[in-house]
């Protein structure tokens, strides 16, 4: 259905104003007041306890890494023998996370990808940035961090830099203020995959992964 004329949307729009005791209204409306975002000054250790209280209240695992060779030590006790896909992050490298026995890079083959993260036991990830307030991982798609890593197989481990441990979302969007201009997708993960749709019973796991580490290196 084509727009009223402008004169039509005039009239149209003075006798809502009229009829809501507008009468004064003239003009188009004032537009939106500026966005209040508020960091707060939080030293990292208490970011860091908050984020790992929100965690684990959703069930959620926290690891604090002392190393890096520390942090690869627990991903390869955690997997015991299971297998595993990495994304292209180029901190799993740096960690050394692909010499354990099991992991197999995601590599650049979308196809090969997919299959992978649908037959193995668990994603290995790391994460653009850590949400204290939240307990949240910011995962923004790209080359490096490609989607399905993170929320198709059954068990996500996530590597972290503190140095990506960000308050909140305030802080967040100053980083990335239009995250659309750096990809089709960002996504926030806060815990394990749950629903209630079924029955209004708790079940992990239904849409993404049921169990996720965090290593905080």
């Amino acid at each position: 259905m084509a727009a009223p004329p402008a004169s039509a949307r005039s009239e149209i729009l003075s006798r809502i104003r009229s009829s809501l005791g507008r009468t004064n209204a003239t003009g188009e409306p004032a537009g939106l007041p500026p966005a209040r975002i508020r960091i707060p000054d939080v030293p990292l250790e208490t970011r860091i306890g908050k984020f790992t209280a929100a965690l684990q209240k959703l069930s959620g695992k926290v690891y604090r890494a002392s190393s890096r060779e520390d942090a690869r030590a627990y991903v390869e006790n955690l997997l015991h023998g299971r297998s595993a896909v990495t994304s292209n992050a180029p901190f799993l490298a740096e960690c050394g996370v692909h010499s354990i026995a099991g992991v197999r890079p995601g590599g650049a083959d979308r196809e090969a990808l997919r299959e992978m993260c649908a037959s193995l036991d668990a994603g290995i990830t790391s994460a653009d940035y850590a949400l204290a307030d939240t307990g949240s991982l910011v995962m923004i798609s790209s080359h490096e961090e490609a989607r399905l890593v993170s929320l198709l197989p059954p068990l996500h481990i996530a590597l972290v830099p503190l140095e990506r441990m960000l308050t909140g979302l305030d802080e967040l969007y100053t980083l990335i203020p239009v995250p659309s201009d750096r990809s089709s997708s960002m996504v926030l993960i806060t815990g394990p995959s749950r629903t209630a749709d079924i029955e209004q019973i708790l079940i992990r796991g239904v849409h993404g992964p049921g169990e996720i580490h965090v290593v905080l290196v």
